[in-house]
């Protein structure tokens, strides 16, 4: 997520302040069994320092190795594990794994993307690993920066770049003319708003912030708003909400207030913005109380706001203290977010790693 991108930005920007030269190895394919999948990213330092994994701690070590000699010699390469999982300590190594290793200067194109994808959506960046070369990155506005060559191949590059840009996609590697190409994407911090600062709400957030969201909690007692560390708080009651709190599609929002009222104001607000995710704490009978006031109030949520809004929340785990509670709703954000169902992985037909639908929404 992008929590991940965050700290790999925040590795870079350290180890140039100590004056080290640094490199990044980004996973691009995977044959097989593997801990980690396609984008996960690693940096690895001059000095043998390292920060971020590429997979549950079977190819680390030998990754800092051939990065360290690949950044000596100043030029990306594509490096390759195959192992055998029978023979090895970690659980999930096995297959093959392919790593773009390349070295990575402050103002780079790299580097401006990684900083600018975690503000941005539908940002692509497409690496030339084999085949061709260059690079090109596809902003959220359409614009693009960096060049492939040939030209025909650039080109082609960037319909395909436009067509994961359009739709909820994963990073790949494609076959292109004769050259592969890995298409990365960007990962824009997920945000939460939490309305209600009850008890039961730090444990909301603090989870979040684990995940990397940015947490925004939301309510007019100025006491309880007291301890939400690292996140913003808002004092604000319903009627202050339109001045004081603006919500973004990129928000998930949950109502949990636990006074029916204000939860109810709470609720339209939140429905009526463009917030994604709107998901209320507490048992179907009390949303639709809710419902029903609105609607007497002359509030009817259209099909397109009702398909937004959840009820009750959360992944089916018999939660019931705030800890377990806060783990099944935000299992169930992360899930929406993939296209995943949340189900048993041991019921699941597929890979572990492949959706079962098209993600609800792409971060």
């Amino acid at each position: 997520m992008a929590s991940e991108g965050r700290a790999l930005l925040a590795a870079l920007e350290a180890a140039w302040a100590e004056g080290k030269e640094t490199a990044v190895a980004t996973v691009v394919r995977v044959i097989g069994s593997a801990y980690r999948r396609e984008g996960a990213k690693m940096l690895v330092r001059e000095d043998g320092g390292s920060a971020c994994m590429i997979s549950g701690g079977c190819l680390e070590q030998e990754m800092i190795e051939r990065a360290m000699q690949i950044l000596a010699r100043g030029r990306p390469e594509r490096t390759i594990f195959d192992y055998d999982e029978e023979k090895s300590w970690w659980p999930g190594c096995g297959g093959t794994v392919e790593v773009w290793v390349e070295p990575v200067c402050r103002g780079g194109l790299f580097h401006r993307w990684l900083e600018e994808s975690l503000e941005q959506e539908a940002s692509v960046l497409a690496t030339v690993v084999g085949g061709g070369e260059g690079r090109l990155w596809l902003k959220p506005d359409g614009s693009v920066e960096g060049q492939i060559s040939p030209p025909e191949l650039h080109q082609q590059v960037l319909r395909a770049a436009r067509q994961m840009q359009s739709g909820a996609s994963r990073p790949t590697t494609r076959y292109i003319q004769e050259a592969e190409v890995f298409f990365d994407l960007s990962s824009p911090v997920p945000e939460l708003v939490l309305f209600g600062a009850g008890y039961d709400a730090k444990p909301m957030a603090n989870q979040a912030l684990v995940l990397g969201f940015r947490v925004m909690v939301v309510d007019a007692r100025p006491d309880m708003l007291e301890g939400f560390e690292g996140c913003q708080v808002v004092q604000a009651a319903p009627e202050e909400f339109a001045g004081r709190v603006r919500l973004t599609p990129r928000q998930h929002v949950i109502v949990m207030n636990h006074h029916l009222e204000i939860d109810r104001k709470a609720l339209r607000f939140a429905l009526e913005s463009p917030a994604r995710y709107v998901g209320v704490l507490g048992p179907r009978s009390r949303l639709e109380r809710m419902l029903e006031d609105l609607k007497g109030e002359g509030f009817a949520p259209s099909p397109e706001q009702l398909a937004r809004l959840r009820n009750p929340i959360g992944v089916d785990i018999g939660a019931e203290s705030p800890e377990e509670i806060a783990l099944a709703a935000l299992a169930e954000i992360v899930a929406l977010q993939r296209g995943f169902k949340g189900g048993f992985l041991s019921e699941k037909k597929a890979g572990i790693h492949e959706p079962e639908g098209r993600p609800a929404y792409a971060l």
